[in-house]
C-alpha cells in the first residue's frame, strides 16, 4: 500500500511541475514585462538634427546603453511581452564630435528623418 501511494505522490508532483511550467494552460496568467526605455512616436517627431546631447535626453531620457568607448552613439532599447520575450524596439542616436544630433538607427526611427 505504502509503494501505490509513493507512486501516486509520484505522479501528482511530476503532473505539477510539467503544468506549472506550460503557457499553454488557459488560467495561467503571464506577467506583461516591459524593460529599457518607452519610445513614442511624439518623442521621436521632437528630434531635429543639431540638438545637443541635453536635449535630445530632454526629449527621450537618459539612454538604456551609454557606452564609454562609443561617445557619439546613444541606444534606446525596449521590450514589451508576456514573460520578457519579443523582439526589442531600437533607436540609436547618433552625434558628431561637436555633440550635435546627425542621425538616428533602429526600427524605431522614422525612414524620411534626414541629417
Amino acid at each position: 500500500m505504502r509503494h501505490i501511494a509513493s507512486i501516486v505522490l509520484l505522479c501528482a508532483c511530476c503532473v505539477s511541475l510539467i503544468a506549472c511550467s506550460s503557457s499553454s494552460v488557459p488560467f495561467f496568467y503571464q506577467v506583461e514585462i516591459q524593460q529599457g526605455n518607452i519610445i513614442t512616436d511624439d518623442m521621436i517627431t521632437q528630434l531635429r538634427p543639431g540638438m545637443t546631447k541635453r536635449q535630445v535626453q530632454f526629449v527621450l531620457g537618459k539612454p538604456a546603453i551609454d557606452d564609454i568607448f562609443h561617445e557619439n552613439r546613444w541606444d534606446y532599447i525596449h521590450t514589451r511581452a508576456d514573460g520578457g520575450g519579443g523582439a526589442p524596439d531600437r533607436l540609436t542616436a547618433i552625434f558628431d564630435d561637436s555633440g550635435s544630433l546627425v542621425d538616428l538607427q533602429g526600427n524605431l526611427a522614422p525612414d524620411n528623418w534626414t541629417s
